[in-house]
């Protein structure tokens, strides 16, 4: 499934109005681990002067003069004290016990909704020390403004490097470094082979968001409205060195290792919950972008009209992929291999570019509620949503204030478990 926008305009593009509609309501949190105690004396000027600047959207809210009209972004005055949350808790208690508040605070403001009345998005400064930062700052940003590569690259152009705050962040090329077939009966087979996967993965998409549903396991209950239920947020670190090492060892990507790493780790919780769910159905749905484009790019590139390859927006497709079963491999390693060869195989299909086709159809006759219940049915009906971002290769500052850990998640899609991944640089 593809998703993608034309860039800034006055209309809200397709995917921006299923998003933001009665039945879908998907925003990002982008959270920032600071190893001092923050200063936020400087807040405001640098919403007013860095983040504003950086699109029209973070100054415009979607109106229509009636439910059947196409949306429109319509720039308004924005008052920076309403986007501004601090929240007060108790003095002079321990880190740990800052560690509750701090889950119960994000798990309430990850089920709220962003207010329709003001520009969808929003921060909060916490400035109790918790197990793993001195202060924490959480941006929630609309998914309707942009994707996770806009939104976190507008983030991240908001910071700089910690070593020298005059130099901008530098990122790792997202170069694919796979060899190019060139020869004529290879390139043959690969059609019919691609012809084969397109039409096998769209009827497969439809079914499964129409019909076919995962089983009920651990980590899908398969009720409604789990999207408006408390979240539980757990964070792991693992080194970048030794997933490189798995990597060059199977001949893989570092994707392919943390996805095989993800679905045995699904796996293994699953089986320790409940033994039979090691063999029941579960179906994650991967994030990959499409933009064809190495790293990020500046702000001023994103935004520049006409520009649609780099342009700002949501530019992504959605593959299922069904999580290996237990029974079906005892090695791990298995678990990376298969994660690559599946990947491998849906990159080869079109299918992403017929369900958008099918999304337009039904914007068409049925508006963009039709089409934004058929989303919600494709992520209800699967298991899980993986998605990753690619972070700098150095260590960032805001505002000369050094970042230990940075963080993002996304809520209010109708699933009981998403996973999103930092890999914080690659060669």
């Amino acid at each position: 499934m593809e998703f993608r926008e034309e860039g800034e305009g006055e209309p809200v593009s397709p995917t921006g109005q299923y998003f933001n509609s009665s039945v879908l309501s998907v925003a990002i949190l982008a959270v920032l681990e600071f190893e001092v105690p923050i200063n936020d004396s400087q807040a405001l000027s640098l919403l007013q002067d860095v983040f504003l600047p950086i699109n029209p959207r973070f100054s415009s809210i979607m109106v229509s003069d009636n439910p059947d009209q196409k949306k429109q972004w319509k720039r308004v005055e924005v008052k920076l004290e309403d986007h501004v949350h601090v929240p007060i808790f108790p003095s002079k208690m321990s880190p740990e016990s800052y560690d509750e508040y701090f889950d119960d605070y994000i798990s309430n403001i990850a089920a709220e909704k962003l207010p329709q009345n003001r520009p969808l998005w929003e921060i909060h400064i916490l400035k109790y020390p918790t197990s793993h930062a001195a202060g924490t700052l959480i941006f929630k940003l609309h998914h309707a403004l942009g994707d996770g590569y806009s939104l976190m690259g507008a983030l991240l152009s908001c910071l700089q490097s910690a070593q020298n705050p005059s130099v901008p962040l530098t990122f790792p090329s997202l170069k694919s470094s796979g060899p190019q077939t060139t020869h004529k009966t290879k390139i043959v087979s690969q059609f019919f082979s691609s012809v084969f996967q397109t039409v096998s993965d769209f009827s497969w998409s439809i079914l499964k968001s129409s019909f076919v549903k995962d089983d009920r396991t651990p980590i899908r209950s398969g009720e409604d409205g789990v999207e408006f239920r408390p979240i539980t947020l757990s964070t792991l670190t693992f080194s970048i060195d030794e997933i490189k090492l798995i990597k060059n060892k199977l001949g893989v990507t570092i994707n392919d290792v943390i996805a095989g790493i993800i679905f045995l780790g699904t796996r293994i919780y699953m089986q320790e919950v409940t033994q039979k769910s090691s063999n029941e159905r579960c179906t994650a749905l991967v994030l990959l972008r499409t933009r064809n484009i190495e790293g990020y790019k500046s702000i001023k590139e994103m935004t520049e009209p006409n520009n649609a390859k780099m342009s700002w927006g949501n530019q992504f497709a959605f593959l299922h992929l069904p999580v290996p079963k237990s029974t079906e491999t005892s090695n791990p390693l298995n678990f990376v291999w298969e994660a690559q060869k599946m990947i491998k195989k849906k990159r080869s299909s079109a299918a992403s570019y017929l369900t958008s086709w099918l999304l337009d159809v039904l914007k068409k006759f049925r508006g963009p509620e039709g089409a934004a219940r058929y989303i919600h049915g494709t992520l209800k009906n699967s298991s899980m949503t993986i998605s990753n971002m690619i972070g700098p290769v150095e260590k960032m500052a805001l505002d000369n204030q050094p970042v230990g850990g940075l963080y993002f998640m996304v809520v209010g899609p109708p699933q009981c478990l998403t996973v999103l991944h930092l890999v914080i640089w690659e060669s």
